[in-house]
């Protein structure tokens, strides 16, 4: 039996709480850091609503929980279950973009320390999806004896695009999504059969809609509200062709998995990063067909969840 253990623990900023879920087998022993996990999101939607999202009546976190692990997850401030910035209750271009990769990564540190406080272990596996890729490879350079392996899905990689033309000025403090627009960028690139034949438009539909309502405010606005440190980063880094973290400082064991499908994080962008994986202990890259950036929502999230799983467990 799964047991579930929500745990609120407070933002490196000090304003607001983060929400830190657990999920492991009752009575799953002697905590091990081999066997710890933690999970962290991507640009827009939160963990509770994508690793913790239950098809089939099980998520991916109550995949890992199922194979012995301590999974756990986290939703950056201003997403999923966590707590809103008060700047987010007012205009967005009244405020400078919020929640940033460096803002990101201190919030990480709080929830890795309270995880390694609590189980007394000295490190944790962590996997990055999306723009978390960038969250959890910078952490594991800037804290590396924190990090025992390094799960990339959907690696964040700039290097080699062209400078758009576009600034990171007047970004504001956060974007909002509905469910249309996201149902609209699950596709992104493909015919109708295809994006059909991996996830059904229906299965599509109920989970725009249920992310879009852990907005506070979507009964009134049928709006979801994200920060848009991220994109002040992306900004800053394609224009500039700045590295938006420095992959040589790692040092932990790294899997880069991705879609094949994948239009906003692509294979290619992955073989770049890999490459300059320098000082990983190991390195292996795996391309999983017939899957978008939403990969691990679709009907061959179980290759996803085996090749993450082989790799931790090896």
């Amino acid at each position: 039996m799964i047991e579930k253990t929500d745990h609120r623990i407070a933002s490196h900023c000090g304003e607001g709480q983060l929400l830190l879920r657990n999920k492991c087998l009752v009575g799953h022993g002697t905590p091990q850091a081999a066997k710890t996990v933690l999970f962290v999101h991507g640009a827009t939607y939160g963990s509770t609503d994508t690793v913790d999202y239950a098809l089939e009546d099980q998520s991916w976190l109550d995949v890992l929980a199922s194979q012995g692990f301590d999974a756990w997850c986290l939703d950056l401030l201003g997403y999923g279950q966590s707590d809103r910035p008060t700047q987010m209750d007012q205009p967005a271009q009244d405020h400078a973009p919020l929640v940033d990769t460096a803002f990101a990564v201190a919030d990480v540190h709080q929830a890795v320390s309270h995880i390694l406080r609590l189980r007394n272990i000295q490190g944790v596996n962590l996997i990055g999806y999306s723009w978390g890729t960038a969250i959890c490879a910078s952490y594991a350079g800037q804290y590396p004896q924190n990090v025992n392996k390094l799960v990339l899905h959907g690696a964040l990689w700039l290097e080699g695009l062209a400078p758009s033309g576009q600034t990171a000025d007047n970004i504001g403090a956060y974007r909002t999504v509905d469910a249309a627009s996201m149902m609209t960028r699950w596709a992104i690139g493909l015919e109708a059969n295809d994006i059909n034949r991996v996830v059904s438009e229906e299965a599509r539909l109920r989970w725009c809609e249920q992310t879009v309502a852990c907005d506070p405010q979507h009964a009134s606005t049928g709006l979801l509200r994200a920060p848009t440190g991220v994109m002040k980063d992306y900004a800053q880094c394609r224009e500039s062709g700045a590295d938006w973290y420095d992959p040589a400082l790692i040092q932990a064991p790294v899997q880069i998995v991705v879609g094949a499908w994948d239009a906003e994080t692509t294979p290619a962008q992955g073989q770049r990063l890999f490459e300059r994986l320098t000082h990983a202990v190991t390195k292996q890259m795996t391309v999983i067909g017939d899957g978008t950036h939403s990969l691990m929502l679709e009907k061959n999230r179980h290759q996803l969840h085996g090749v993450v799983a082989q790799f931790l467990l090896s």
